[in-house]
C-alpha cells in the first residue's frame, strides 16, 4: 500500500522537470537580480562608500533646508517641476537636494558642497530594479521573475518529498554532485519563508503597475496618475502662475512641534515656484512596516492633511508595507545583515540548481562543456564585471554608460565562453573575483582618505569575502601537499 503522505511518483517527476525548466529559463537573470538585491539592502552605505568626503551631519535646521533649496534652484538656473530634499538618516547622514535638473550635497548650513554622483551604486540599484531596461519593461520582467521564484519554491518542495525530513542532512565530503544537492536542498528549506516572501513582494512591486494601468484604462481614460491617486496621493491642482518658493522651513518646523518623535526622510515640492505648489514631508513611523507617512502642506507651509498610509484603508497600508518588507529596511542593522546573508544564500541556491542539472547530464554521458562554461561565466563573471564597473567609475568618472558597458562585456564573455569553454574554468573565474574583491577593499581603504565606520566595514567585508572565496582552494592545496607525506610515512 502506498504511503498516503508520499506524493505520487508521476507528480514528483513532473514537478522536478518543471523545477529544472524554470531554473534554466530564469537562472541567469534571477541570479543577477538576487546578487544586486543583496547589495541594494545597503544602498545608502554604498553611496557613502562610493563618494567619500561629502558633507555629513546628523540633523539640519529647517532654515538651512530652505536656504539650500533656494540656492540650488538659483544655481541651476532652470525651472523645475519637482524638488526633493533627502534629509540626514542613519544610513546616509547627508542632505541631498535633487531637482529635475540635477542633484548636489549641501553642508549643515545649507551651502553647496558638491554634485551627487553615485553612478556605480545607482547602476547596481537599477540592475536590481529593472535589469537596466526602460522602467515599464524592466519592472514587468523583474516582477515576472518574482512570480517564477514563487513557482520554483512550490515545484522545488513537490520535487523533493523528503526535503523537510532531510533538512539537516549534509554530505559535504561526499561526491561533488551529492554535496551540491545537499547545499541546494538545505538552503532551500531553511530559506523557504524568506524566498517566498521575497518572490511575492517582488512580483507585487514589478507587476503591480499592470493592475494600475488596467484600472487607468478602464476607469480613468488611461490617466495612470488618477489610478495611483487613491493609494499614493493625487497630483496637486495645476496653477502655473509664478509664486515664491514653497516654505519648506515652516513645514519642517510644524513637524518638529507636532511630531518630534518621527524621523523625517524626504521632503518633496511639486509644481515648484508656482501657485499650485504643494509640500509633502515623508516621516518614518517606528515599529511599522509602512515606508512612511506623507504629511501635506500648502505653498505657505500650512498643514493640510496626511495621505493615510499609517491609518488609512487597509489596502493602502498594505501597499505601503511591501517595499520595506522586500528590501529589509524595517529593523535596522540586524535585519539588513540577515537580508544580506539570505540573499547571498539564495544566489547559492540558484547557482547550485543549474550546476546540479549540468552535473547530472555529465553523469549520463551528455556533458555540455559550452553550457558549463557559460554558466560559470554567469555566476563568477558577472560579479567580476560589477567590480570592474566600480573601477571604471573611479578611473573615468561617473558619467560613463555603465549599464551598456556591463551588458556588453557580459554578452561578449558569454559568447567567448560558448566558443572557447576551456578558457572559462570556474576555479579561475572564482580566483579572479577573489583577487578583485581583495584589491578593491584594500585600495579603497588606503586611497579614499578618512572614512566613516560603515565604509571601513564594507572594505573589510570585501577582503573577508575574498578570503572565503579562496579558502576551499587553499584547503585543497594543503591536503594535496599532505597526501604525499602521508603516503611516504605509511610506506616507511
Amino acid at each position: 500500500m502506498a504511503d498516503p503522505v508520499t506524493p505520487p511518483a508521476g507528480l514528483v517527476r513532473r514537478a522536478l522537470s518543471g523545477h529544472a525548466a524554470l531554473g534554466l529559463l530564469t537562472g541567469g537573470l534571477l541570479y543577477l537580480v538576487c546578487l544586486t538585491g543583496s547589495l541594494a539592502v545597503f544602498q545608502q552605505d554604498f553611496q557613502r562608500w562610493e563618494e567619500p568626503g561629502a558633507a555629513e551631519m546628523t540633523r539640519i535646521a529647517p532654515q538651512a533646508v530652505q536656504r539650500a533649496l533656494a540656492e540650488t534652484i538659483a544655481r541651476q538656473g532652470k525651472p523645475t517641476d519637482h524638488a526633493f530634499v533627502h534629509m540626514p538618516t542613519r544610513g546616509l547622514p547627508r542632505t541631498v537636494i535633487t531637482t529635475d535638473n540635477g542633484a548636489n550635497y549641501v553642508d549643515a548650513q545649507g551651502a553647496y558642497d558638491r554634485p551627487e554622483a553615485h553612478a556605480w551604486t545607482e547602476f547596481v540599484l537599477f540592475l536590481h530594479y529593472q535589469l537596466n531596461l526602460p522602467p515599464t519593461w524592466g519592472l514587468l520582467l523583474t516582477g515576472a521573475l518574482g512570480v517564477m521564484l514563487c513557482v520554483a519554491v512550490v515545484t522545488g518542495v513537490l520535487a523533493h518529498p523528503r526535503i523537510f525530513r532531510d533538512a539537516f542532512a549534509f554530505r559535504l565530503r561526499a561526491r561533488p554532485q551529492l554535496s551540491r544537492a545537499d547545499l541546494h536542498n538545505r538552503f532551500g528549506v531553511w530559506l523557504l519563508p524568506f524566498v517566498a516572501a521575497l518572490g511575492f513582494t517582488g512580483a507585487v512591486i514589478g507587476l503591480g503597475q499592470l493592475v494600475f494601468q488596467a484600472v487607468a484604462t478602464e476607469r480613468f481614460g488611461g490617466d495612470t496618475e488618477a489610478a495611483y491617486a487613491p493609494i499614493f496621493g493625487a497630483h496637486p491642482p495645476h496653477d502655473p502662475a509664478p509664486a515664491p518658493l514653497a516654505r519648506v522651513d515652516r513645514a519642517l518646523e510644524w513637524m518638529g512641534r507636532n511630531h518630534p518623535d518621527l524621523p523625517i526622510t524626504y521632503v518633496t515640492v511639486e509644481e515648484t515656484a508656482t501657485r499650485g505648489q504643494q509640500i509633502s514631508v515623508l516621516a518614518l513611523h517606528p515599529r511599522r512596516l509602512i515606508y512612511g507617512e506623507n504629511y501635506h502642506f500648502d505653498g505657505n507651509g500650512r498643514f493640510t492633511g496626511t495621505l493615510g498610509l499609517a491609518d488609512g484603508a487597509l489596502g493602502k497600508q498594505t501597499a505601503a508595507s511591501v517595499y520595506l518588507l522586500h528590501f529589509g529596511s524595517y529593523g535596522g542593522i540586524p535585519i539588513e545583515l540577515a537580508y544580506l546573508g539570505f540573499g547571498l544564500a539564495l544566489c547559492a541556491i540558484i547557482s547550485t540548481g543549474t550546476t546540479l542539472w549540468l552535473m547530472k547530464r555529465r553523469a549520463r554521458g551528455l556533458a555540455s562543456p559550452r553550457l558549463e562554461a557559460v554558466w560559470a561565466w554567469t555566476i563568477w563573471g558577472s560579479p567580476v564585471l560589477l567590480v570592474l564597473a566600480y573601477w571604471l567609475r573611479v578611473l573615468a568618472g561617473p558619467h560613463l554608460p555603465f549599464a551598456a558597458a556591463f551588458w556588453g562585456a557580459l554578452a561578449v564573455g558569454t559568447l567567448a565562453a560558448a566558443l572557447r569553454p576551456e578558457a572559462f574554468p570556474a576555479p579561475a573565474l572564482r580566483r579572479l573575483l577573489a583577487a578583485g574583491l581583495a584589491l578593491t577593499g584594500a585600495l579603497h581603504a588606503y586611497f579614499a582618505g578618512p572614512l566613516p565606520a560603515p565604509s571601513l566595514v564594507i572594505d573589510a567585508a570585501l577582503v573577508v569575502a575574498a578570503v572565503l572565496l579562496a579558502l576551499p582552494e587553499i584547503l585543497r592545496a594543503r591536503r594535496a601537499r599532505r597526501l604525499p607525506n602521508l603516503t611516504l610515512a605509511q610506506q616507511s
